[in-house]
């Protein structure tokens, strides 16, 4: 025990004293008066460093660009031996910190993990987390055996930021909110940009933002939010992740009643039309090259949100009405087709816009009596309210198949609920960009839990991705993931701090939704399924919503899908987030 904790802490230690002499500013929570949690160990044992449990090799890690040119080397770096070359790569050229030759730059994944895990460690004992040191202590073993196994990862900006910032970001997934005003539209640009540069991405509903067939208090006609979306984009492309080695990834949102609606579903399409008149021209039609380059909306996806209302209209062929962003009179009445048609058209020549389903999103919304949802981070997976971060974590599927190819249900729950709870000592450990998503993330303390290579999972067992089989299977892997975190946050409500600040007001919207998705989870079709999978999907739930209804919860919300990108590669998955095998 002792071994694994001063390994960690002087990791973390030496990182930090180089970074700042200042001490960390004060906690919102100390965690003093709580009983703390107790934990338990599932692989790791007392005084053996779970870095002693694996072989360890020195190997070069090297980066070509098409040419053959090197554009990444660093020799002599230390890796677990079962890690692939290309999670060494990624690893060590995205995620080690310092610049290469120097005393500061790591040389090896035990320095990594040890920076991470051993900050965790000082923050959990600093706000006491746990009951003891001994639950402490096998918490952060557990963990570091998660993490060194490529059992699960977390976000980039936690590998990027953690043991090095005083107060570091760690959440990848932010929704920003914006008003019908000059100042409030350039403080979004701001805070856009402070998030590329920390690695983040970043969303925004621009509804509220006033059409261009709208006049302006003062006289004239508004611009209306694409006109602003071009400055958006510019800035989005020039602020590339500010050494954090990720481009900049936005979303960009309009309500289908928004009178600028057409406008905005053509916006990417006329664009991507002037690139192909470019690349006719002879301009070079790469990703990177000057055609794509030379055009707006290339650096966010834009999506429309839809209502069941508006998709009642489509299917019965009505029409749609948009209104005026101020004062809400009728505008342009449209035939609902038509609209959806340029959707669909708009999606298949160039990918967007993409749809959100406004209604069903709040009919799951938790914290509903706070306010509605209006918009999602840049790949859609988080969605929350306005003003709001969520830090992500992904669990690799195949790392819990058995050596009989079963599913380990028992070590998959475990990991579920080990791995949410390190996130939620996350937060409060945190910076975020502005004062509103700050206030937000310790009133609401919204998690992001997911997993990847579900794809390989399903191939491992031979079903077919899209098939009842396949989607039934799916379906108990989530229902299980996100019913054990829910648990887990629930315990810790009791343990530690207890529920989140705004959970009393939002008390029965929230155990509705738990309710719904253990109503859900009852749903998913068992004939196919191992007993113990099938009976873990819907135990979960029930649990749930015991331990909530007695505690309340920790965290607004614990679980997103994500595309898992980076980290895919970090933990050698075959297949990221849910998709299939993108090419055999």
């Amino acid at each position: 025990m002792a071994g694994l904790v001063d390994a960690a802490r002087a990791a973390t230690k030496a990182t930090i004293e180089k970074s700042t002499a200042q001490p960390l500013p004060p906690l919102s929570f100390d965690g003093k008066g709580t009983k703390g949690l107790s934990w338990d160990r599932r692989w790791t044992t007392a005084g053996v460093h779970p870095y002693d449990e694996i072989q360890w090799e020195t190997r070069t890690a090297s980066i070509g660009n098409e040419s053959g040119k090197s554009v990444f080397e660093q020799k002599d770096v230390e890796v677990p031996a079962s890690w692939s070359q290309l999670a060494t790569n990624v690893v060590v050229s995205k995620y080690f910190r310092g610049h290469i030759g120097s005393p500061e730059r790591e040389t090896s994944v035990r320095q990594l993990i040890g920076r991470v895990a051993g900050q965790i460690d000082a923050w959990a004992e600093q706000q006491h987390y746990f009951k003891s040191d001994e639950d402490r202590a096998a918490f952060i073993a557990e963990l570091t055996h998660l993490l060194v196994n490529q059992k699960m990862a977390f976000n980039s900006p936690v590998w990027f930021n953690v043991g090095v910032e005083k107060r570091p970001q760690c959440s990848a997934c932010f929704i920003n909110g914006v008003q019908d005003s000059m100042s409030s539209i350039m403080d979004l640009a701001k805070t856009e940009a402070m998030l590329f540069k920390f690695g983040s991405g970043a969303g925004s509903n621009l509804s509220p933002i006033r059409s261009a067939k709208e006049k302006m208090s003062g006289g004239g006609t508004a611009s209306g939010p694409v006109s602003f979306m071009k400055g958006f984009d510019a800035f989005a492309g020039v602020v590339k992740s500010g050494g954090k080695t990720r481009r900049a990834a936005k979303m960009v949102i309009l309500d289908v009643q928004h009178p600028d609606i057409e406008q905005f579903i053509d916006s990417k399409v006329s664009e991507e039309k002037k690139a192909w008149a470019l690349i006719e021209a002879g301009y070079d039609a790469s990703f990177t090259g000057e055609a794509y380059g030379s055009i707006f909306f290339q650096n966010g996806n834009h999506s429309v949100r839809v209502t069941d209302e508006f998709m009642q209209a489509v299917e019965s062929d009505g029409t749609w009405q948009t209104r005026a962003v101020v004062g809400g009179e009728p505008v342009e009445t449209l035939k609902a087709r038509e609209v959806f048609r340029k959707m669909a058209e708009a999606a298949w020549v160039c990918g967007d816009p993409g749809i959100q389903y406004d209604t069903a999103i709040n009919d799951w919304h938790t914290s509903s009596n706070t306010d509605r949802i209006y918009a999602s981070n840049p790949c859609s997976e988080y969605m929350f309210l306005n003003d709001t971060a969520c830090n992500l974590a992904s669990l690799n599927l195949m790392k819990f198949v058995r050596p009989d190819g079963e599913f380990d249900v028992e070590s998959f729950k475990y990991a579920s609920r080990l791995t949410l709870l390190a996130q939620e000592i996350l937060v409060d450990n945190s910076s975020y960009p502005t004062p509103m998503i700050d206030e937000n993330s310790h009133r609401f303390r919204p998690l992001g839990l997911g997993y990847a290579n579900l794809g390989a999972l399903l191939m491992s067992r031979g079903l077919a991705y899209d098939s009842d089989e396949g989607r039934a299977y799916a379906g108990a892997i989530t229902s299980i993931m996100t019913g054990e975190a829910y648990v887990q946050s629930a315990e810790t409500a009791a343990a530690h701090g207890g529920p989140f600040l705004e959970y009393k007001k939002n008390e029965k919207p929230f155990l509705r939704v738990i309710g719904k998705h253990r109503d859900a989870s009852r749903q998913i079709p068992t004939a196919t399924l191992p007993k113990d999978l099938a009976k873990a999907a819907t135990d979960a739930w029930d649990r749930a919503l015991d331990l909530g209804t007695k505690h309340g919860f920790r965290n607004a919300q614990v679980s997103v899908l994500a595309p898992t990108g980076t980290i895919a590669f970090m933990m050698d998955c075959d297949t990221t987030g849910i998709e299939p095998d993108i090419a055999l």
